[in-house]
């Protein structure tokens, strides 16, 4: 009885480990690779519970996520003969987990494949170019980017790694130390330049602004005497007009009015004056 007993629970102990070695889980974001002695014979990426041959198969886990990685700053010879160090990253993911374990194994044997084939094309691509078009901000930077992103990819695919270049960036491209200096006083030259040419540009369209300004203020002047000039003219025009039809109504109170003016502007400082006994004045003054 004990022995049969024993033997059960053998048997109930072999099927518990012959069950646990035939089940794996694939998680969110892993490949899971089955191998058979050593070979891989598929591959599970859809995450579940899912079984292999206990003893004769086995699993390597293999990352399904993007992967960045960032290269060692890199000292580079442009175009025109400049020294500059370069510093970039990559993004990458795996494609094929079997020709990935086939050929690079692991994932560090994937970045050393990378780093390589990255290397090569940034020294091949920035050595076409000139310095200032690798630091400046335009569509000649991002130009180089995507050549390199291309030609890592192309090199990557050929060689048969399993594995996808998704993007190739420059992060930082510096000077050596004993260049900076030289290059930062070009540079404040170069600026100091660029700043007196644009003073000089204002101060010339400064001038050219003041100069139309007096010139239509002149001509705004002129206008203005000339149209106060007809004006005056049309209103002692006017006034005469009036004038000769006034006196022509009545000669004789225009003659009086225009002797009554003639007191106003005789005796408007008081002056002592003598008159005739028969003048008009005279006249006018007694009542006669």
């Amino acid at each position: 009885m004990n022995r049969k007993l024993a033997i059960w629970l053998g048997s109930i102990v072999l099927a518990l480990i012959l069950l646990g070695g035939s089940l794996f889980v694939v998680k969110e974001g892993e490949y899971k690779v089955v191998l058979k002695f050593g070979e891989a014979v598929r591959v599970e990426s859809s995450p579940g519970l899912y079984v292999k041959i206990p003893f004769i198969e086995s699993v390597s886990v293999l990352p399904k996520y993007q992967m960045t990685y960032e290269s060692n700053p890199t000292s580079i010879l442009t175009k025109d003969k400049k020294p500059i160090i370069v510093d970039n990253y990559t993004v990458w993911r795996i494609s094929n987990p079997q020709n990935f374990l086939k050929t690079v194994q692991t994932v560090g044997g994937g970045i050393q494949r990378i780093d390589e084939a990255v290397y090569n094309s940034v020294r091949r691509k920035l050595s076409e170019v000139n310095y200032d078009n690798i630091i400046s901000e335009n569509t000649a930077r991002g130009n180089i980017n995507d050549d390199i992103t291309k030609d890592v990819s192309d090199a990557i695919i050929r060689d048969n790694y399993g594995i996808e270049i998704v993007d190739v960036r420059i992060k930082r491209t510096d000077l050596p130390e004993s260049n900076k200096e030289s290059v930062y006083n070009r540079m404040i030259s170069d600026r100091q330049a660029i700043a007196a040419r644009y003073l000089s540009e204002g101060d010339e369209e400064s001038r050219k602004v003041t100069s139309k300004a007096d010139r239509t203020a002149t001509e705004l002047l002129a206008q203005a005497e000339a149209d106060a000039k007809k004006i005056i003219a049309q209103g002692e025009q006017e006034a005469a007009q009036i004038y000769n039809q006034a006196y022509g109504k009545d000669p004789e109170f225009y003659s009086f009015y225009r002797t009554l003016q003639s007191y106003v502007t005789t005796l408007n400082n008081e002056p002592v004056i003598l008159l005739p006994i028969d003048s008009p004045y005279t006249r006018i003054l007694l009542g006669k």
